[in-house]
């Protein structure tokens, strides 16, 4: 996914953006993506939405077999940023980032991610991931982020 896609359509951002997704959910276990995102399925996605499943693996849990909310952060962080890539075609950086933890989800239970863009204003974009589990709709976490786009023009240097 480069830095700029303005000249894709939307179904054309949507299905790279799920491509991406998907590339990270089978990245190596060797790379942070592939070891958070490994067995995450896309079960919706559009313009500006994803929804997920999930079964938080051992490799995922604390000694009291509870989902590692550092991993959970990674997961939300990488589904903010292709929500909003479906949206507007470009990669952002956060510049805002918190997430409420509201309960715990433990080893092999089945968790729903959603994540749905709220608003977009010149180069900034707000997220709202809600994190679910499956059997009951608990919310588990609330992640909430601000994106801006990034400057890949670089400036020649001065020196």
């Amino acid at each position: 996914m480069g830095g700029g896609e303005a000249g894709k359509t939307t179904d054309d951002r949507v299905a790279i953006s799920n491509r991406g997704l998907e590339e990270r959910s089978k990245a190596p276990h060797s790379q942070l993506e592939g070891l958070t995102m490994g067995g995450l399925r896309i079960v919706e996605s559009r313009k500006g939405f994803i929804r997920c499943h999930f079964t938080v693996p051992n490799r995922l849990t604390d000694g009291d077999g509870n989902w590692h909310v550092g991993a959970m952060a990674t997961m939300i962080d990488d589904l903010s940023a292709f929500a909003i890539y479906s949206l507007v075609g470009h990669l952002k950086a956060s510049v805002d980032f918190t997430i409420s933890f509201l309960s715990t989800a433990k080893l092999q239970e089945e968790i729903e991610l959603e994540a749905k863009v709220v608003g977009v204003k010149e180069r900034l974009a707000s997220v709202v991931i809600e994190v679910r589990r499956r059997s009951n709709g608990e919310l588990i976490a609330l992640g909430k982020q601000w994106m801006t786009a990034h400057n890949h023009v670089q400036k020649a240097s001065k020196l």
